[in-house]
């Protein structure tokens, strides 16, 4: 039995979509957020969540129906149409009150006070004098705005204790700074630069409220149909190869990332703030409806679903739909391997998405990196270089231990970035590349774990509850991590990532069940790859 390649490539259009939108969505909508609105780590980390939220309780419901879909395009090609399409208009329309808010932050001193930061040699920044007269300015402001009336004695003292008082005891003493106290000193003034850009949000929040409210629209339209978008692979793919068939779909995913990245590098949109992201909204809006008339004209679902009943005869495949089951009616030991997977899924994704999410105001600001989407775009094309062979080397040696290999590798890479500063940002490159290698192994994996359980007709319900875990951990971890933060600093990000990605190497140690029988093969047979 070999995996028909060009049909998963197909199928994977729709991860395409998806990913191409949340790929954008994560990298700018935390900087707008926090850059041209002014929200903390924290309540940027609440809106952030806000889609994880919504699937939660929306990829759950709509892989169950979508498994009762009787439909001539198919049960999960419907729920394609419709999401794709009202989720590519509401990003187009984020564009415009995008360019409001950019707008009005130019008509305040607000870029001028950033530049001045940013474009300030790095021998002047290590100097304590450089830093005192930024303080001076900012008492300076923050008092004027206090006697004016524009803000309440209650900011003013948290600005002091949260900004003001850290500041003041890292140049304690100080006659000469070192590249850590400067990342330090950045992330605290980029604070003070948020909280300006929120006073005048809240003169007039009407933008505000309408950025979110067409966000709501967006995110309500993507959790309708990526549960079924995703069962679509196991729908058309038989089990032994799922796998293999699953790297392709990460492979997919992974070249909408490259694509949104390269997007957002060529308008410029990857190193300062302020910019205006309006033709990135706009031109991933399109590619997204692009893909779906070619997704449509490929993907005739019943065919292909006919095709892999065909197979599964063959093959003596077939199970008994009768025996269709719900999670509380799996045997004892099948029962707590998919609870300790599941844990699984929920421990990574509080670590890796919650790099994902911050990211993109971490290194711009903190290592001072030109460009935040080249780390990502090495990690996605490295992502890219090795799907296929890790789906190989998962049917040859098991699911379980590449995934514990794929921990052990992401720990190692978040743990390491807590010591780059400015020097060493550089290594932030190398990093990343054996991330997107660490994230590609698990992921190859974790979904045909869950989906391994399931009985063929309820693979949507299962997919469910692996995007239920999942997004789980994606509403807990931008809020939690945003008020560490908040609290701290921004460099415990990495720290916090590192403790939960390890903590899952623990629970996926124990797990028995998940696995696809290991095919016994000469070793240059893995790599017959038909794509005919």
């Amino acid at each position: 039995m070999k995996l028909d390649y060009k049909k998963v490539f197909y199928v994977g259009l729709a991860f395409f979509i998806i990913t191409i939108f949340w790929q954008t969505y994560d990298s700018i909508i935390t900087k707008i957020l926090i850059d041209k609105f002014g929200l903390n780590q924290t309540w940027s980390g609440v809106v952030m969540a806000l889609d994880n939220v919504l699937a939660l309780f929306m990829l759950p419901l709509f892989g169950a129906l979508s498994d009762k879909t009787n439909h001539k395009l198919g049960r999960r090609t419907p729920y394609v149409i419709v999401g794709t399409i009202v989720a590519a208009f509401a990003f187009i329309a984020l564009s415009f009150s995008d360019n409001v808010q950019t707008n009005r932050i130019n008509e305040t001193n607000i870029i001028d006070k950033y530049e001045l930061i940013v474009d300030t040699d790095d021998d002047v920044k290590q100097t304590p004098l450089f830093w005192q007269l930024m303080m001076t300015e900012m008492t300076i402001e923050r008092g004027a705005k206090l006697l004016s009336g524009d803000i309440t004695q209650e900011r003013f003292d948290t600005w002091q204790e949260n900004t003001l008082v850290p500041m003041q005891d890292l140049l304690s003493g100080e006659t000469e700074l070192s590249i850590i106290d400067v990342s330090y000193l950045d992330g605290y003034y980029h604070t003070y630069l948020s909280n300006l850009a929120w006073e005048e949000t809240i003169q007039n929040p009407t933008n505000f409220i309408v950025f979110i409210v067409i966000l709501f629209v967006a995110l309500v339209a993507m959790s309708t149909f990526r549960s079924p978008a995703v069962s679509l692979m196991p729908d058309v793919t038989p089990k032994p190869l799922r796998s293999k068939a699953n790297a392709v779909i990460n492979l997919m995913g992974s070249a909408a990332g490259v694509t949104a990245l390269i997007m957002m590098t060529l308008y410029g949109l990857g190193g300062k703030s302020y910019v205006s992201y309006q033709m990135a909204f706009i031109t991933v809006g399109i590619i997204m409806l692009l893909i779906l008339a070619f997704f449509l004209w490929k993907v005739k679902e019943p065919k292909l679903v006919k095709e892999r009943e065909e197979l599964d005869i063959k093959y003596n495949l077939v199970e008994d739909e009768s025996e269709m089951h719900d999670m509380a009616e799996l045997p004892r030991d099948k029962k707590i391997s998919l609870f300790l997977i599941l844990g699984s899924v929920f421990l990574w994704f509080m670590g890796y998405n919650a790099v994902m999410t911050k990211v993109s105001d971490y290194a711009p600001k903190i290592l001072q990196l030109s460009s935040f989407t080249v780390p990502l775009l090495v990690a996605n094309v490295t992502a890219i270089a090795t799907f296929i062979p890790i789906g190989i080397l998962s049917t040859k040696f098991g699911r379980k231990k590449m995934i514990l290999a794929g921990i052990i590798l992401l720990t190692l890479c978040f743990g390491s970035v807590f010591f780059l500063s400015k020097d060493t940002g550089w290594v932030m490159y190398i990093v990343f590349g054996l991330t997107g290698i660490g994230w590609a192994t698990i992921n190859v994996n974790s979904y045909p774990m869950v989906v391994e359980l399931a009985k063929g007709s309820n693979v949507g319900k299962y997919t469910g509850y692996y995007y239920t875990f999942s997004m789980a951990a994606q509403i807990l971890t931008p809020i939690l991590s945003g008020i560490l933060m908040d609290t701290i600093h921004q460099k415990v990000l990495f720290p916090y990532a590192t403790f939960f990605v390890a903590v899952a190497f623990i629970t996926m140690f124990f797990t028995k069940h998940g696995d696809a029988k290991i095919e016994k093969k000469d070793i240059l047979e893995n790599f017959d790859v038909d794509m005919d």
